[in-house]
């Protein structure tokens, strides 16, 4: 990398602690992100599943809506039910667009009644934050300065909460409370990226480097980079936006009909009311010509994002968005978009991989059992 690509590069409030961690850093998002430490990706990802990985995710968007009815104003954006959310829920979201397709997905969260928390992709947040301030006028729409995201994941996350946030360890999956960590007022959520049990942590950015260094005095605890976070993901069955779903996918497409609430569907009481919901209510009705797959393939050759799908005549039939070496079930793992008469769970077909065909089978998903405490 270039001195000026370098210094072009935004660098979070951990950055320090990744350099003495001796992480290898790469561009990313626009910033420059730990993806790998000294034991490499494979054993991160065992570590977090066997024990607890902490992330660095601070170079995602962090923005508030607040205002009277913004609860209304946000499901003319959102096919969710934000009215429902009760105050320190959070919901998966998606901004979709006037023709079905997904500008970005999100994570958003009740602070108060009409106060809202949202967490954006890095890559989309300058433009989801214009796209808010756009459609919501007459509403504070901000994002959140000097602000970090760490993530604790994995099964000795709820021992080291139990530890340090005790109040964390009674929320459930997908809900969230502020609590005190070693003096840093901290907004804990219990969620995550990994399939895992795990919590992420918002924290000002003057206290980041305190609540990683407390964080990490516990044995169980060590940094892991975006290498590891992405294979924990895939094996988790978990999207990536601009990999496994973007503009032109839609929600029935890539599998995300869950993600659209019963009351915002067609026969439901909200009916429609958000960017493209005629398209996607007649995808739900019609059927869609192609579909997001699981894919586990045999060896330990990987299958990586952009590999053609063929089938047993030689034809291009779809593409690999996401793949690579799921380390906790020690396979070859990927996702990928085929004709829906191909969706089928164990259908065999091939993917090019370094000009050869190596077999895959249609596999149901998450790869992984997802451990995500529900109560």
């Amino acid at each position: 990398m270039s001195t000026e690509a370098e210094t072009s590069l935004k660098r979070t409030a951990l950055y320090d602690l990744h350099i003495a961690a001796n992480a290898k850093m790469v561009p990313f998002a626009g910033y420059t992100m730990p993806v790998q430490y000294p034991e490499g990706v494979m054993k991160e990802h065992l570590h977090t599943r066997n024990h607890a990985g902490l992330f660095d995710v601070s170079h995602m968007g962090q923005i508030i809506v607040s205002g009277e009815g913004a609860a209304a104003a946000l499901e003319r954006l959102l096919p969710i039910d934000v009215q429902a959310l009760a105050v320190n829920q959070q919901s998966y979201a998606l901004f979709t667009n006037p023709k079905g397709g997904i500008s970005d997905d999100l994570i958003i969260t009740r602070w108060a009644k009409d106060r809202f928390f949202l967490i954006v992709n890095a890559a989309c947040k300058e433009q989801d934050l214009a796209y808010l301030q756009q459609q919501l006028k007459g509403f504070d729409v901000h994002a959140v300065a000097d602000q970090c995201l760490l993530a604790l994941q994995g099964l000795a996350a709820k021992e080291v909460m139990a530890s340090l946030a005790p109040a964390a360890c009674e929320l459930l999956f997908m809900q969230g409370c502020r609590a005190e960590i070693d003096g840093a007022d901290c907004f804990i959520t219990r969620s995550g990226y990994t399939g895992e049990d795990g919590f992420e942590i918002s924290v000002a950015a003057g206290d980041a480097q305190q609540l990683a260094a407390a964080l990490l005095r516990f044995n169980s605890v060590q940094w892991i980079g975006l290498g590891a976070r992405d294979s924990l993901r895939l094996e988790a069955g978990l999207c990536l936006y601009g990999h496994d779903m973007n503009d032109d996918i839609s929600p029935v497409e890539a599998g995300l009909l869950w993600s659209i609430s019963k009351s915002r569907r067609i026969d439901g009481e909200k009916a429609g009311g958000f960017p493209g919901a005629e398209i996607i209510f007649q995808q739900i009705s019609a059927g869609v010509a192609r579909k997001r797959v699981g894919f586990r393939g045999e060896g330990r050759v990987p299958v990586r994002e952009g590999a053609e799908i063929i089938d047993d005549a030689g034809t291009v039939v779809g593409k690999i968005c996401s793949g690579g070496y799921g380390p906790s079930i020690e396979a070859v793992v990927a996702m990928g978009y085929v004709p829906t008469e191909l969706a089928v769970p164990g259908t065999r077909l091939n993917a090019m991989v370094r000009g050869k065909p190596r077999p895959i089978v249609v596999t149901k998903m998450p790869f992984v059992e997802q451990r995500y405490f529900r109560g």
